[in-house]
């Protein structure tokens, strides 16, 4: 069957917040900010990534290990009670346990009734200084997925996922009409303010240019404020969570210093109208695209 569009609007709600060492303390934050965004319309609601502990990822610690949480577990029980009581959708990314020695970097998906949907894990994993995830987290072994929720279809990506286009064209391909990007993103201190900019800038134009290319709403919400860790490092949030449209123009973006919600009104039926005049997907050349299976180069055996 041909997928019908969605032709209703839909309140998109995006919650950024700063994380405390506690998460208990995260998590009940969390509950009273979902109970604001849903007071003003939210339809569908995601969190940031990892959105109940500090970003632990700055160094290698085995102790944070105990974290993780299962799904469903004690986290997603409490937030899809939450989604049941005021009909609304959520996403929940967590460090998740899926078995001894097994870790994911996952999102919950949470229909309006309470059911959980589905999972989605992480599949793009960085190591880089201070976001040291190989550690902790095993590369997503579901693919790119998309989820038929109450208000939508939608698809869930994780923070580094966000800069490929090809994890962005393969959900949108699977009828993603709404793509989150919970995220934790931010610069470190040895940053120079004109390379905060550019970095800032490179972050939200390639998400921006997942919405253009694919004819869909892009959905992105970060943490904010500094975080340290034990060994001594920090990082410095940038926030600027936002909402862009299906032709890349910034609907509404939050601050890049203080804790915000954004509730964004977004009319899904603008997709099919966005995808009739840049036929993206009808232009497509699926027949020679097999190049993109090599890690690089064109297979040419001349080596050029």
């Amino acid at each position: 069957m041909p997928q019908m569009p969605t032709s209703s609007p839909v309140k998109i709600g995006l919650i950024q917040s700063k994380n405390s060492a506690a998460p208990a303390e995260n998590v009940e934050r969390a509950l009273a900010k979902i109970d604001e965004v849903a007071a003003k319309g939210a339809q569908i609601v995601c969190l940031q990534e990892i959105f109940n502990t500090l970003y632990f990822c700055q160094h290698e610690d085995e102790r944070y290990f105990e974290l993780a949480e299962s799904i469903p577990g004690p986290v997603t029980d409490r937030m899809c009670e939450k989604a049941k009581e005021h009909g609304i959708v959520l996403i929940v990314p967590i460090f998740e346990r899926r078995a001894p020695g097994l870790f994911h970097n996952s999102a919950a998906i949470i229909d309006a009734d309470g059911t959980m949907l589905g999972v989605y894990r992480k599949m793009h994993i960085p190591d880089d200084p201070q976001f040291m995830e190989k550690y902790y987290f095993t590369p997503g072994d579901y693919g790119f997925r998309a989820w038929d929720t109450r208000f939508g279809r939608i698809g869930v990506c994780i923070c580094w996922d966000q800069w490929y286009p090809e994890a962005a064209r393969l959900t949108a391909m699977a009828g993603a009409e709404i793509l989150f990007y919970p995220t934790a993103i931010g610069w470190i201190p040895a940053d120079e303010n004109s390379v905060r900019e550019a970095q800032h800038s490179a972050w939200e134009t390639m998400q921006r240019s997942h919405a253009i290319a694919n004819g869909c709403f892009v959905a992105a919400p970060n943490r904010v404020g500094l975080e340290g860790s034990p060994g001594g490092e920090t990082i410095q949030f940038w926030g600027r969570s936002f909402v862009a449209g299906p032709s890349g123009e910034v609907i509404a973006r939050a601050s890049g210093d203080d804790e915000d919600i954004l509730v964004v009104d977004a009319d899904l039926s603008a997709i099919e109208r966005q995808r009739i005049a840049w036929p993206f997907f009808r232009d497509r050349r699926i027949d020679a695209y097999q190049g993109l299976l090599r890690r690089f180069g064109s297979g040419d055996p001349s080596g050029l």
